[in-house]
């Protein structure tokens, strides 16, 4: 008789709902579907942490026995507040990472100089105690088979490090983004430098498999140490969940929204290398030349945004068109973005940019939008929007090509509400968009699990 004991796995992780952004999408969608493929997880999440957004509804979406423990966790965020003097509640994420060569204050290049000094990996590090305490007890009470940890940020990975270590039992080290180097790490200086790239390298060669969300995660740990085999590393990218569209059918969402307004929507954040500048110039330059007409536009942006952000949707030509919109539940995000006729998406301006993939770009293509990237020609994304024929990607630089795309689409939507018909100037292929459904690539994730786990362990 087959043995029917559960498969445990688990999972270490910072973002857990009610935190709110990207950050938690994947982990999410993941034990939300593992069960279909006989694995259940369990949980070992902060206890009280300091969510930069929080979204009450995902909880609802978690499996009902889920086992979750909690561990608690220092976070320094409300002591740097008081020493640079922000607000108590303000969102540092998108007030803190600032473009090259920006100014920062006295206090803010002390707190860096902290930051880069002390919190190594990252400022999440006050968890690591009491949650590989409390991880030696999960592993003493369940038959747990693999361990999956996910980052940033990167104390996770040094959780389940030691707890793999402790137990013997293989381990997947899943990634969303670089660890050393990256655009939003700390510029530490050489001995903390040193530190936080030993602590990399041990979890890159400790790990069973290196699970990324974009191939550059892996090119950038690859060119860093050559000694690394690239069989470790395992792509899985981020997609989007059909079950959350109220149309399920994705050629159904295909169908274009009547708006009395050309609506063009970016949901997310907005901060220092991730600015639409150059997308606001482009409506500038198309209201100026009179392409467009600006009491037919909507410039919605919802999300959380950077000082400096606020300032540029007030320039004097764009303010009129601008919905601006707080975060709001991840629900009522995607229903607007189906309420869109087309979507920005900008990747941060940073020396990585060809290689990013930001994961909101799947959630648009669920949505079945059109898609004005504002990336490189020659990138990820681009290859992305090609394969998918979910828009195009126009160079930051490049002010005019960004207002063709813009005008291309305003005319498409023009000639659909007067009944010119569509020029169709994108035609999606549903068959490829489908492909990174979550569900799909939780099926991924749970043959790495089986693979990992087909041999004898120790214990």
């Amino acid at each position: 008789m087959a043995d029917q004991q559960p498969k445990y796995v688990l999972f270490v992780t910072y973002y857990f709902p009610p935190a709110g952004g990207p950050g938690v999408q994947r982990i999410l969608k993941y034990i939300k579907y593992l069960g279909e493929y006989g694995w259940t997880p369990i949980m070992l999440v902060p206890q009280d942490p300091q969510y930069q957004a929080r979204d009450e509804s995902l909880v609802k979406e978690l499996p009902s026995d889920l086992i979750i423990y909690r561990a608690p966790i220092f976070e320094p965020y409300d002591h740097y507040r008081r020493f640079t003097g922000k607000a108590k509640g303000v969102s540092l994420d998108v007030n803190v990472i600032k473009e090259e060569g920006a100014k920062r204050s006295m206090s803010e290049s002390i707190a860096e100089f902290i930051r880069g000094t002390f919190f190594i990996p990252d400022a999440r590090i006050g968890w690591y105690r009491s949650a590989v305490a409390e991880g030696k007890k999960i592993l003493a009470k369940y038959p747990i088979k693999a361990i999956y940890s996910s980052s940033p940020p990167y104390t996770p990975a040094l959780i389940a490090r030691s707890l793999a270590g402790h137990s013997g039992l293989p381990w997947i080290a899943g990634f969303r983004d670089p660890w050393t180097g990256f655009h939003n790490t700390p510029n530490r200086w050489w001995l903390p430098r040193k530190i936080d790239k030993r602590l990399e390298h041990s979890v890159f060669q400790r790990s069973k498999i290196v699970e990324v969300a974009w191939k550059g995660i892996a090119e950038d740990a690859l060119q860093k140490y050559p000694d690394l085999q690239q069989e470790k590393f395992v792509h899985i990218p981020n997609g989007f969940d059909n079950a959350d569209f109220p149309e399920r059918d994705i050629r159904v969402r295909a169908i274009p929204p009547k708006n009395e307004k050309f609506t063009i929507t970016y949901s997310g954040s907005l901060y220092g290398p991730r600015n639409p500048l150059s997308f606001l110039k482009a409506v500038e330059l198309l209201i100026a030349s009179n392409r467009i007409d600006p009491a037919k536009l909507t410039l919605r942006f919802v999300g959380r945004f950077g000082a400096e952000i606020h300032e540029m949707l007030s320039r004097k030509m764009i303010a009129p068109l601008v919905e601006k919109m707080d975060y709001v539940p991840h629900a009522e995000a995607v229903e607007l973005l189906q309420k869109s006729d087309a979507l920005l998406l900008i990747v941060d301006d940073v020396p990585t940019i060809a290689s990013i993939v930001p994961g909101k770009v799947y959630e648009y293509l669920g949505a079945m939008r059109p898609l004005i990237a504002i990336a490189p020609v020659q990138s990820a994304i681009a290859e992305l929007l090609a394969e998918t024929h979910a828009g195009r990607a126009v160079d930051q630089s490049d002010i005019p090509g960004q207002a063709d795309l813009i005008s291309e689409l305003y005319e498409d939507w023009s000639a659909r509400n007067t009944g010119r018909g569509s020029q169709a100037n994108f035609e999606m292929k549903p068959e490829q968009i489908e492909r990174y459904d979550r569900r799909i690539e939780t099926g991924t994730l749970a043959g790495l699990l089986d693979r990992i786990t087909s041999g004898p362990q120790i214990r």
